[in-house]
C-alpha cells in the first residue's frame, strides 16, 4: 500500500500511509479510536475507495481487481456478525453453501472442533458467551480457506478470557499459513 489517502467531507482521514504486511504472518494496526484503521481495512477490502494512493491485496489491485481481492480474502467487523436464531453449525453451514463449496457439513464440523465449539454447535447462538460468538464469527470467516483474514478490532467487547480466546485463535491462524491483518486500539 502506498501513498493511501481518504477524506471524509472537509476531514483528511488517511494522509499518505504507507504498509506492507507479508504473508503467512500477523499485522497488528494500532490505533486510537478515529485513527482510520477500519477504513484501512475498508478500502483494502474494496468496501470503501481510496481518494489517492494505490493497493494491492494478494498480488490483485484492488482498485482495478476487486472481485479478485474479495475471493481471496475475509472480513470480520467490529462485532460478531452471526445469525443468533439459527445454531453455531447452522451458521456455519450457511457460509459454506453461500461459498458453493462440497460438503458444508463437513466444513462446519471441522471447524468447530477448531475452534472448541463441538459441545454448544447444535444449540442457538443467542445462548452464547461473548468470546464464543467471536469465535464462531471468526470461524465463518475462514469458511473457503481464505488467504487472507481482516480482523477490525476482534476482541472488542470482551471479557479477558475471552480476549484470550480471540488472541489464541489468532495465533493459531497465522502458524495454519493465514495471513492475518487486524486492528486494535492501544
Amino acid at each position: 500500500m502506498k501513498g493511501l489517502r481518504k477524506s471524509s467531507k472537509d476531514t483528511e482521514v488517511l494522509k499518505g500511509v504507507d504498509f506492507e504486511v507479508k504473508q503467512g504472518g500477523i499485522f497488528a494496526l494500532l490505533g486510537s479510536n478515529g485513527a482510520g484503521k477500519t477504513t484501512t481495512i475498508n478500502i483494502l477490502s474494496t468496501l470503501l475507495k481510496s481518494d489517492v494512493g494505490n493497493a494491492t491485496v494478494n498480488g490483485f489491485d484492488v482498485a482495478s481487481q476487486p472481485d479478485k481481492v474479495r475471493q481471496s480474502i475475509s472480513l470480520t467487523g467490529q462485532f460478531a456478525a452471526v445469525d443468533e436464531i439459527l445454531t453455531g453449525r447452522e451458521n456455519l453451514i450457511m457460509i459454506a453453501k453461500l461459498r458453493h463449496l462440497t460438503n458444508p457439513r463437513q466444513v462446519a464440523d471441522d471447524l468447530l472442533k477448531r475452534f472448541g465449539l463441538t459441545d454448544a454447535a447444535d444449540r442457538r447462538v443467542s445462548t452464547y458467551s461473548g468470546g464464543m460468538r467471536r469465535r464462531l464469527d471468526i470461524a465463518m470467516s475462514l469458511v473457503g480457506k481464505p488467504q487472507l483474514i481482516f480482523l477490525d478490532e476482534p476482541t472488542t467487547g470482551l471479557d479477558p478470557e475471552g480476549r484470550i480466546e480471540v488472541w489464541k485463535t489468532v495465533k493459531e491462524l497465522a502458524g495454519g499459513g493465514t495471513t492475518v491483518f487486524l486492528t486494535t486500539e492501544w
